[in-house]
């Protein structure tokens, strides 16, 4: 057994004894699902950062960015960023000072159980792609350090199980120390990659001009309006699409008071924004070091590109430079797999089966989530083992249907006075059954479908709640403002 496999066996053995020890924290189900609301502010921007920064950043953007150029990426990391920014400013003391343990109590509290069942499926079903991403990338990690005895779909069983076994016992408490410890694993792998990069492609500026000159610097989208049209799209189902999200909203509101949670979010925002280039500067290197490799991959397409990187390091860096990046790679992935899984759990569990099945005692909800935990990840690994799309693709996926079915309605719920139950339920109503007829019907028109979907909610939004009321309102209480 080589030197590397042995490390990044050693480096899960530690990260799962991490999550595992999280589980002494865990007495109740405000424990595991929002770490006790007790995170200080360095815990949290390390929680806010590993939110987004997983499979799809180290791999596929990096991949998309020597593809298209910052041009094909303006959902991730711009929108991504963008998202964490919104969060921090318009709505994080929203969350706390409403002292809530789901996105879907939000819509509960301000609109009843009819809007909470509704939009907290909607958000469950969007955890699909968003989880597949990252069991996506354990299997590529797997089947590169086995160089191919493990394969793909080997390779994300046994990520889905390793991640399964810490965030099932201990929650948001294993979510938090894991992403404390791998984000310094982060941070010091990919530097260390990327100083090593550098030497090998002729300098920091070497690379930058050479990017430069191809063009891959260009941002704006060229052409008509149907270009801008997609371009704005792809920018707001992250920066927009992903805020009525759980696992955004559980680490702002784990936070151990509201301005903890506003600074770790813009702190968090902001590291983000700086480590996502870092991928890309690496893939770019990659491309000037070893050419007929990268572009070998780039005219293969689809799940092959994402093997840029890890194909480059195994073959051009030394040994501990592949110990360094395999375990920042596993970091990024675990770190945002975890919290991905343990989201759409709490949600369903919460607004969905409590509402459908009537309420239960605490010991028996967070048996409840355990098990609801188990059941999500084993569909979300039948969804990640039947899908080829790469990982890019299936996070700006994901966050299409809260995009046109939660976000308008949580907006309106902390901005607007006269927003109502029949608003919010037309709102999200319109807002996928437009999406849906767009992008089964209407695919190539020039406003994308999530835009169209996105403005229907709007004016179901305004229409229902400022019609005659046919609906109960059905808010259970005052609501708090930003």
């Amino acid at each position: 057994m080589t030197t590397l496999v042995v490390s990044v066996l050693v480096y899960l053995a530690v990260t799962v004894a991490i999550g595992l020890y999280a589980a002494k924290f865990v007495s109740n189900s405000r424990d595991y699902l929002v770490a006790g609301r007790s995170l200080p502010v360095y815990m949290t921007t390390a929680t806010v950062f590993a939110t987004w920064f997983g499979a799809e950043t180290v791999l596929s953007v990096s991949a998309t960015f020597v593809q298209d150029g910052l041009g094909g990426v303006p959902a991730d990391p711009f929108g991504a960023t963008f998202c964490l920014i919104f969060v921090a400013l318009f709505f994080a003391r929203a969350f706390y000072r409403m002292d809530l343990l789901t996105i879907g109590d939000f819509y509960k509290k301000r609109y009843g159980k009819g809007v909470e069942v509704l939009t907290s499926i909607a958000v469950t079903l969007s955890y699909l792609g968003w989880t597949s991403a990252q069991l996506t990338a354990l299997g590529i990690v797997f089947n590169s350090l086995s160089q191919g005895a493990i394969s793909l779909n080997q390779g994300i069983l046994i990520g889905a199980v390793i991640v399964l076994i810490y965030t099932t016992l201990g929650g948001m408490w294993s979510v938090a120390l894991t992403d404390l410890f791998q984000s310094v694993v982060i941070v010091a792998g990919l530097g260390y990659v990327a100083f090593l990069a550098t030497g090998m492609a002729g300098g920091l500026g070497t690379v930058v001009q050479h990017a430069s000159d191809a063009g891959k610097f260009s941002f704006w989208p060229t052409g008509g309006s149907k270009e801008w049209w997609a371009f704005v799209a792809a920018w707001a189902t992250l920066a927009i699409g992903s805020i009525p999200q759980q696992d955004v909203f559980q680490r702002v509101t784990s936070a151990r008071d509201e301005d903890t949670a506003v600074r770790g979010s813009l702190y968090g925002a902001g590291a983000y924004f700086a480590l996502a280039f870092v991928p890309m500067f690496i893939a770019y290197a990659a491309l000037m070091v070893n050419p007929e490799m990268v572009n070998g991959l780039l005219k293969q397409g689809d799940r092959e590109i994402q093997l840029i990187l890890p194909n480059f390091v195994l073959q051009h860096t030394p040994v501990f430079a592949q110990v360094m990046f395999f375990g920042a790679l596993l970091s990024a992935v675990l770190s945002t797999a975890s919290g991905a899984l343990l989201a759409p759990t709490a949600l369903f569990t919460e607004n969905v089966m409590k509402p459908l099945f009537g309420e239960m005692n605490d010991k028996r909800f967070l048996l409840t989530l355990r098990v609801v935990l188990v059941f999500f990840t084993a569909g979300v690994l039948i969804f990640a083992l039947n899908n080829t799309s790469t990982m890019y693709e299936m996070v700006q996926n994901a966050y299409k249907v809260t995009l046109v079915g939660a976000f308008v309605p949580l907006v309106c719920g902390i901005y607007w006075n006269r927003a109502t139950t029949q608003g919010a339920l037309v709102s999200a109503l319109a807002g996928l059954a437009t999406w849906g007829i767009a992008e089964a019907g209407f695919a190539e028109a020039t406003i994308p479908p999530q835009i169209a979907g996105l403005f229907a909610s709007i004016v179901g939004m305004i229409a229902g709640s400022l019609a005659p009321q046919l609906v109960r309102d059905g808010r259970t209480g005052t609501h708090a403002r930003a």
